[in-house]
């Protein structure tokens, strides 16, 4: 294993490392991108136990139709029992692939079983085919409907929360602007994972310096500047609902989390949003993964690194929902087919 000077691995991690696959442009052939990692996902098939789920169409302003699938604990329907906050997940994949298999969202199940809350993952449209505004609109539209329908989705109005890793963090933070400038839902919460908040990001000069130069399996700086040129129309500048990082106005906005990797090409911008957050009177948690890179989970879900990272940022949006702390749970599995609303 060769890193550049001065990385640092988690010893937990170090071991990791020569097992990340090498850099590729994922945007080279990106429907082949998206169909190994469709097949990646059929190989590890969720664990729905004690979830149900139920696909919905909404409707778009062009009459196109948006899906989103809404995920529950199991016997929580039917307005038999209180209320459930609720959290809108938009994945991350650089924009442009991280769409779950139908009914099998693995992010969406645990936060479902785990806060407990009724999770709405949401298939917005990917890049490059669909630049920006088309994505983050959806998921506006995906938090606007989810609010419309609180009564029969079983969920408290005043409980909703916004959550993604990556694209899915910008995504997030996004929709959190969108919703305080446009007077939409109210959020209660905005939990931003090594988010992509910043474009400044697709700038950076890589060193040409063999012994400075990033190593690709654990800096992915490389394939976050591909993911922000295929995002942002040819030769548009960022606005604020793209790059969260460039509204002037961070004021007003819910209280947020904001996870970070010490290796992560997104750690400076994503501690900066941060910090104006915080300047702005935003209360914010913010969390640093020592010596961890972009995704590290997904290649070392087991470690103790991984699982605590994972237990931090969820323990912190369960304490947002349940602010008086109380927390249940519920066992089971079910699927319906898509209803258009």
């Amino acid at each position: 294993m060769t890193l550049p000077r001065g990385t640092v691995v988690h010893p937990e991690l170090a071991p990791f490392v020569d097992k990340l696959p090498p850099f590729s442009d994922p945007y080279a052939d990106i429907a082949a991108t998206r169909e190994r990692f469709r097949a990646l996902l059929a190989a590890t098939p969720a664990d729905r136990s004690g979830v149900e789920s139920r696909r919905h169409e909404v409707v778009r302003p062009d009459g196109s139709a948006l899906t989103v699938e809404v995920y529950r604990p199991e016997g929580t329907g039917g307005g038999q029992v209180a209320a459930l906050p609720a959290v809108l997940h938009f994945h991350g994949g650089g924009y442009a692939i991280g769409r779950a298999l139908p009914g099998q969202d693995k992010t969406a199940i645990e936060l479902c079983r785990e806060l407990p809350a009724v999770t709405v993952a949401v298939e917005y449209r990917l890049a490059p085919e669909h630049r920006y505004p088309a994505g983050v609109e959806d998921c506006y539209l995906a938090l606007e409907w989810t609010a419309r329908h609180a009564a029969e989705l079983g969920i408290d109005p005043e409980r909703i929360a916004v959550t993604g890793n990556s694209a899915g963090g910008g995504l997030s933070a996004a929709v959190a602007l969108m919703a305080r400038d446009r007077g939409g839902p109210a959020l209660a919460y905005q939990s931003l994972c090594v988010p992509d908040v910043d474009d400044h990001v697709a700038e950076e000069p890589v060193p040409a310096d063999a012994d400075d130069a990033p190593d690709p399996r654990t800096n992915s700086l490389r394939t976050i500047r591909l993911a922000w040129r295929h995002y942002l129309p040819e030769g548009a500048v960022a606005d604020a609902y793209a790059a969260a990082a460039r509204a002037t106005d961070l004021s007003g906005l819910p209280p947020a989390y904001v996870q970070v990797c010490d290796l992560d090409p997104l750690r400076d911008p994503g501690l900066a949003y941060a910090r104006r957050l915080m300047d702005a009177g935003v209360q914010v948690t913010v969390r640093n993964v020592p010596g961890a890179w972009h995704g590290f989970e997904l290649y070392a879900p087991e470690t103790r690194l991984a699982k605590e990272t994972t237990a931090h940022r969820t323990g912190h949006l369960r304490a947002a929902l349940y602010p008086a702390g109380s927390a249940g749970g519920s066992s089971g599995s079910a699927a319906a087919g898509p209803v258009r609303s």
